[in-house]
């Protein structure tokens, strides 16, 4: 009862098992266009890799499971309870009648399905059946013949969602489905899509078309044989069941006889038992790639629309980058409180009229800004940090704006949006203080280029006597001196001041050195923002992340196809 599988079939098993921990980890997340029936694919997969793949491969002589299904009031406990002589499976005009699946067989075959070997999500019950069992319901019934067992499952169609779900589940564990319908509802679309997955993967199949008029009787099996020959199932048994009082609740013996000896002499052949069972697990095998290559397809959708919205962050977070750059290279910092900050130190434009004369008012004025309280130079190097964080908040908050109106007009960007929370459109509230941080660290690296330069015999005395302090915020208004950005007298009077800081610093250091050290230390300030909006723009590649599947993904589920062809018993 327990025998090893052979080679090929524990090949098999182990290429699934692997299959199945992809399935189990793949990330279907991003909400794109068919996803829902994806993911309900992946899991219907999932459990028939686990309810029936491994289990048949790992014991391919158990008894042969014909489970039993069809759409509402069809009768399908009817028809298992009279096949086995009595009620084992609770019947009525209430629905759903099933909603706990019951499993009947012979009593030598019980051990086959008391254990987990197979469906062993579904714990068992045994006795009386009871409303509120979820389980896999086992009775014992001796009129079943050994190596045959019927399982009785909820409706396809039911109301009850769960319930609904459980039938499918079922149906996937089948070797066998016997498919139970009406004469009112034969031609109904649920059960021929059913019918359908069942043709495509080759699943063993008879039919019941219970409950026909006698008058109907040749009529109705002629038009059920055209729909079947239609979906490839023209091989599927059918066996029709007039109309008829029931007996007890039970159809009289004599109207199934055809099903019964069918299924009898089905039991007694262990040659024709496997051939189904065989067939059957070989269809459901062979199902797999193209199922697994829906699902890798998928994949790359979800790769793509993950790329798509990164592409949009990338957008908005560019934009912001060159707006930044902008305006600190642009000359517009130099305005306001800034450049008033600037003029106490180095006085008003009429410096320009003879730098070089006045050289040395400007360094009594530098190194008076050093000693006052509090030092006028600190004054610029607060009030150009205060101007930075503006920009870059300013621009950070547009570019969370920005992102935000794109995701929520690109699929599967809303939900996104959502998961985001509030405040998702403005920047970060860390950001701040990580400005804050960021232009303090960049005023202490200026400050260190300016003591480096100034180290140098031909410059140190004269550095050292206008103090690194001052030459630093020299530097630093340097490098946000060029003009683009202002207008009539702004442009005189802010280029005028800057200039004389640059021309100091030529004098000092030289022209080569002080196009060095404004490059440097422009270049450091960049950095430091390239920082501050890769942080900001993080926060929505997290939430992509989060959901889109690993761009190595569809190519792992490519790879585990081949090895399922490779290895199919």
């Amino acid at each position: 009862m327990h025998s090893s599988p052979p080679s090929s079939a524990a090949e098999a098993s182990r290429a699934l098992l692997g299959l199945r921990r992809e399935l189990e980890s793949s990330r279907l997340g991003l909400e794109i266009p068919e996803v829902e029936s994806v993911r309900r694919g992946r899991q219907e997969l999932i459990g028939q890799i686990d309810d029936y793949l491994l289990p048949r491969l790992g014991q391919i002589e158990a008894p042969l499971l014909a489970v039993v299904g069809g759409s509402t009031g069809a009768g399908k406990s009817t028809i298992v309870n009279s096949i086995a002589g009595r009620v084992v499976s609770p019947a009525g005009v209430l629905r759903p009648t099933t909603s706990a699946p019951v499993l009947t067989c012979n009593p030598a075959d019980t051990a086959w399905f008391k254990s987990d070997r197979i469906l062993p999500g579904l714990p068992r019950t045994t006795g009386e059946l009871k409303p509120q069992n979820r389980g896999l319901h086992l009775v014992e019934d001796g009129d079943i013949p050994a190596g045959l067992a019927l399982l009785d499952t909820p409706d396809i169609d039911s109301v009850v969602v769960a319930n609904r779900e459980l039938a499918g589940q079922l149906l996937a564990a089948a070797d066998l489905w016997l498919f139970v319908t009406t004469a009112a509802r034969y031609a109904d679309a649920v059960p021929w899509d059913l019918l359908r997955t069942a043709s495509d993967r080759s699943t063993a199949m008879a039919v019941v078309l219970n409950r026909v008029p006698p008058e109907a009787l040749a009529e109705v099996g002629r038009h059920l044989q055209v729909m079947l020959k239609g979906e490839g199932l023209a091989t599927a048994p059918v066996f029709t069941v007039p109309e008829t009082v029931l007996d007890h609740g039970l159809i009289p013996v004599a109207t199934l006889v055809p099903l019964r000896l069918w299924l009898d002499d089905l039991a007694a052949d262990a040659g024709r038992r496997a051939e189904i069972i065989r067939g059957t697990l070989q269809g459901a095998l062979d199902s797999l790639d193209g199922r697994i290559e829906d699902l890798a397809t998928h994949v790359d959708r979800q790769r793509h629309g993950a790329e798509v919205l990164k592409s949009r962050i990338e957008a908005a977070y560019s934009g912001a980058r060159s707006g930044i750059e902008a305006a600190l290279s642009g000359g517009t910092l130099l305005r306001g409180e800034v450049l008033s900050r600037w003029q106490e130190v180095v006085g008003t434009g009429e410096l320009m009229q003879t730098v070089q004369a006045r050289m040395g008012v400007v360094r009594d004025r530098l190194r008076s800004a050093l000693t006052g309280v509090p030092p006028v130079a600190e004054e610029v190097k607060a009030a150009l940090e205060n101007s930075v964080e503006t920009v870059v908040m300013t621009s950070c908050d547009r570019a969370a704006e920005q992102v935000v109106e794109a995701w929520e007009a690109t699929s599967g960007g809303g939900p996104l949006v959502m998961a985001g929370g509030r405040g998702l459109d403005r920047s970060s509230s860390s950001l701040r203080v990580g400005v804050a941080a960021e232009v303090r660290g960049w005023q202490r690296d200026v400050l260190a280029l300016v003591a480096a330069e100034g180290a140098s015999k031909r410059a140190v005395g004269r550095a050292l006597s206008l103090g690194v302090n001052g030459l630093g915020v020299a530097l630093m208004v340097t490098v946000f001196a060029h003009t683009g950005g202002l207008t009539g007298g702004e442009i005189a009077v802010a280029g005028g001041t800057a200039t004389v800081g640059q021309k100091l610093l030529e004098a000092l250091f030289g022209d080569q050195a002080v196009r060095t050290l404004t490059a440097s230390a422009r270049r450091n300030l960049m950095e430091r923002v390239d920082r501050l909006l890769g942080a900001e723009a993080a926060r929505f590649h997290s939430l992509v992340d989060a959901v889109a599947p690993s761009p190595s993904e569809a190519a792992r589920l490519r790879d585990l196809r081949r090895a399922m062809r490779a290895v199919r018993p």
